[in-house]
């Protein structure tokens, strides 16, 4: 019958059914729900979630992610803080795997930077960087970097918008310069060569912050 290691925190929630491996480290108020493995170099931040028959390999999540129903979180993919992962999306970490030869050697890091949103049944090829607050839309493949705030859909996926860090679409063309404020939180953003920053809604772009392109 499946079990659990029981943690030192006591405010994490672990279903019966799940299987926490000795090692693992988990954030105050992180739930594991049902039939999920968390591997024991996990290192998971606070107030996470993981749904049903998730897996977490040996790497880093950060406080505040959501990961649905039928998840693998394999080595080598890092999570920041206040990801979404919807359900039965993919990662990978091989590139050109087969299954007659061994290539845990030859893993590709995957980062999903922090306020990403990857939906339902999309896939990630490895070795890409999702920005900060990055949306992927249900179904999409996404096969190389994203931009922060980018709107990527499709197979393979392609930029189709910008996204505020609320989740609503902004009024903004793809490329040249614009702004466009989020109806929801005041906050504004300003598109200039290619990138999206967002500011307080008394910022100047000269004294807010911008997001460099993703490594």
């Amino acid at each position: 019958m499946p079990h659990h290691r029981p943690t030192q925190n006591l405010n994490t929630h672990i279903h019966p059914t799940a299987i926490v491996d000795d090692g693992a480290q988990l954030g105050d108020g992180t739930r594991v729900w049902h039939w999920v493995h968390i591997c024991a170099g996990a290192r998971i931040g606070a107030h996470c979630s993981f749904g049903q028959n998730v897996f977490v390999g040996n790497d880093v999540i950060g406080n505040r992610c959501k990961v649905q129903n039928n998840v693998s979180i394999y080595d080598a993919v890092t999570l920041e803080e206040d990801v979404f992962c919807g359900p039965s999306m993919v990662f990978t970490n091989v590139y050109n795997p087969r299954a007659a030869v061994v290539r845990k050697h030859a893993y590709r890091h995957t980062l999903v930077k922090r306020g990403a949103t990857i939906g339902a049944n999309a896939t990630l090829v490895c070795g890409v960087t999702l920005g900060e607050y990055a949306f992927v839309a249900a179904g999409a493949v996404i096969t190389k970097d994203v931009k922060p705030y980018a709107l990527m859909a499709g197979v393979p996926a392609r930029q189709i918008g910008w996204m505020s860090q609320q989740g609503e679409r902004l009024d903004l063309p793809l490329t040249g310069e614009a702004t466009a404020t989020c109806q929801a939180t005041g906050l504004r953003y300003q598109l200039q060569a290619g990138y999206l920053s967002c500011h307080a809604a008394h910022d100047s772009p000269s004294t807010s912050t911008s997001h460099p392109s993703p490594h």
